[in-house]
């Protein structure tokens, strides 16, 4: 099964996405990690990214969907693929459908920006692998320390408070119309963010399975 996983920043996306990944053994693929690996691995794709990167420039969507394609050709993709960050906005939506790249179901985790604020201050990341935690909601086993790399967790400079009601504000105008873009492929499944992440993961695998 071919997944997108939506929601606003800090509402738990990613988190939800690894328990579907592992639950159903295919492949979460982050936008910013398949980014860096293909620039490490030298593939054409990844030196255009990696030339945009180091220009400071954004990466333009033609090479993403291209590294994005590179991906999922590989074997662990033969089942399926959850695809995290990816995309953010319509036109990136409307170039994936152009490239035939199928998507069977797309899951939205939704919870208020209210609830989000208070969430965000309590978010770490491995600065190494990019694993994510939360101090409070799934504390890594060693404070400080990435249960999966031993990397340092950091807080991110997009999980500062003074950000989040900007990144909101862009979530909001830009990649919150993908929900209507679904809704009318009816592939959109809505999931209610719950208080435990468990209730959440709950109600997500239950939607994907639906």
């Amino acid at each position: 099964m071919n997944l997108i996983f939506l929601g606003a920043p800090g509402a738990g996306k990613g988190t939800q996405a690894e328990v579907v990944s592992e639950a159903m053994n295919i492949p979460q693929i982050s936008t910013g990690n398949i980014l860096r690996e293909a620039a490490k691995n030298g593939t054409e794709y990844g030196l255009k990214a990696k030339a945009a990167m180091d220009s400071g420039a954004l990466v333009s969507d033609d090479i993403v969907i291209g590294i994005l394609k590179e991906r999922i050709a590989q074997d662990d993709c033969q089942n399926g693929f959850i695809l995290d960050g990816f995309p953010r906005t319509v036109p990136q939506a409307e170039a994936l459908d152009a490239m035939n790249i199928k998507i069977d179901k797309v899951i939205e985790i939704a919870v208020a920006d209210e609830t989000i604020k208070q969430r965000v201050s309590g978010r770490r990341v491995c600065e190494v692998c990019g694993a994510s935690y939360h101090v409070e909601y799934k504390p890594s086993k060693v404070e400080g320390k990435c249960d999966k790399c031993g990397g340092n967790t950091i807080i991110r400079k997009d999980d500062q408070p003074e950000t989040v009601l900007e990144r909101l504000a862009v979530y909001h105008e830009k990649t919150a119309p993908l929900k209507e873009y679904y809704a009318k492929q009816g592939k959109l499944v809505t999931v209610e963010g719950q208080e435990e992440v468990a209730d959440t993961s709950k109600l997500t695998l239950e939607a994907v399975k639906a």
